[in-house]
């Protein structure tokens, strides 16, 4: 590598591919809402596809959808490095979330290209299908797929909030493929993303190398009382879903607060009914999201909520129940992936530091099939899932150019 020491991604092209990409399913507040498998999203796989085809690369899909492309390696034998993220966003995303480690993968093949650098492994870049999961849960579906995680035709029938089904819409937009997904092998794995927390802004550091992840749970509780007037039915009478819901929230807050620094914990999704402003609420249901990277850690905060919500429901004579509807245990990424990312940021000058990843990325999985490892860039406030989630040029190039050292030191430079 000391021959490449100096080796740059073009940022100005990357940055241009970043802005081209967001106008496809734009938001309403200057963000992006190209949700997997939505017309949207499928125009934005064959910009990508047009894109790494010009770049030399071929294409190949499997039958979850998962896109790969190929650069050709000189030694047709070794086992290709994969890199890459997804295109899919939240409802009110923004344009980086995914999307910088896609195309930043993108641009360190064009980079290669332009200079004519050839590797012993081909690289492989990837878009995973539906790692955002907020239109089919569970997130990061169909890495997990990928990963033997999940069984295909389970992760085929989950079914959006209207009723439509994964499997059909991934047929509708036109992006089944006839690959066998998981028949691929993987000498590494390598995924750039936006950091989502303020840690290295805050802080004015470059890189972060992420060392772990936090494993998690998401739970969906319902709690079931009985719909009465708000006027009429007496305060001792009450059998109120909304309050439960209520001491629910706190009792969660609660938990995470008595495991800090190392653990979070929120209820997010509510569905309250039946919503009217003068009836109490008969059926709460919602879903607590927590997390932390101590499994130990996690399965009391579980264990704890659980007891908790029992107890409430007794209290307020309402009835719950508690549903699993994703989990992962906490990752340790390969030491010697994660090697490559410091050393490749020591390389190229810039200030770094070790983080643990707070959100799920399709890497949590795939490293369980392969060595892994991420790089993260600062952006604004640490906002993330939201319109006005920002980056600066300078930390998308800066992310890419410790993704393309990190992917060649591993893919080996043919002199």
């Amino acid at each position: 590598m000391s021959l490449l020491s100096n080796l740059q991604i073009d940022g100005d092209r990357l940055w241009d591919s970043l802005m081209e990409m967001a106008k496809i399913g734009p938001g309403v507040a200057g963000g992006n809402n190209r949700q997997t498998l939505t017309d949207e999203d499928g125009e934005g796989r064959k910009l990508f596809q047009s894109w790494a085809e010009a770049a030399g690369m071929t294409m190949g899909v499997d039958t979850m959808g998962n896109m790969f492309f190929t650069r050709e390696g000189a030694d047709p034998e070794a086992l290709p490095v994969y890199v890459g993220s997804h295109l899919d966003t939240q409802p009110t995303g923004g344009k980086y979330d995914g999307v910088l480690g896609v195309l930043g993968a993108l641009e360190l093949v064009r980079t290669l290209n332009d200079l004519n650098i050839r590797t012993k492994h081909p690289i492989v870049v990837v878009n995973w299908t539906n790692e955002e999961g907020t239109r089919f849960a569970p997130a990061m579906l169909a890495s997990g797929v990928f990963a033997g995680v999940h069984e295909e035709a389970w992760a085929k029938d989950k079914v959006d909030a209207k009723g439509k089904r994964f499997g059909d819409e991934l047929k509708r937009i036109g992006w089944e493929g006839d690959e066998p997904v998981g028949a691929r092998k993987m000498k590494a794995f390598f995924e750039l993303h936006i950091e989502q927390g303020p840690i290295l802004e805050d802080e004015g550091i470059d890189i972060g190398v992420v060392t772990h992840g936090q494993g998690l749970y998401w739970l969906e509780v319902t709690l079931t009382g009985k719909e009465s007037h708000t006027g009429s039915t007496p305060m001792p009478k009450r059998r109120n879903a909304g309050l439960g819901l209520a001491r629910v929230t706190e009792l969660v807050h609660e938990v995470a607060m008595d495991y800090q620094p190392s653990a979070v914990g929120a209820i997010g999704h509510i569905d309250v009914y039946p919503n009217s402003r003068n009836i109490i609420p008969g059926r709460a249901v919602f879903t607590i999201d927590i997390r932390s990277p101590s499994k130990k850690t996690l399965d009391e905060m579980r264990e704890r909520i659980e007891d908790g919500i029992d107890l409430i429901a007794e209290a307020l004579d309402i009835e719950a129940s508690v549903d699993e509807v994703g989990h992962f245990d906490p990752v340790t990424f390969d030491p010697g992936c994660v090697k490559a990312v410091r050393d490749a940021a020591e390389r190229l000058g810039y200030s770094h530091t070790n983080i643990v990843s707070g959100a799920g990325h399709d890497a949590c999985w795939i490293n369980r099939i392969a060595p892994t490892a991420m790089v993260m860039c600062p952006c604004v406030d640490g906002l993330s899932h939201n319109e006005a989630e920002e980056i600066t040029k300078e930390w998308a190039t800066a992310g890419a150019n410790v993704l393309m050292h990190a992917v060649v030191e591993t893919a080996g430079v043919v002199e």
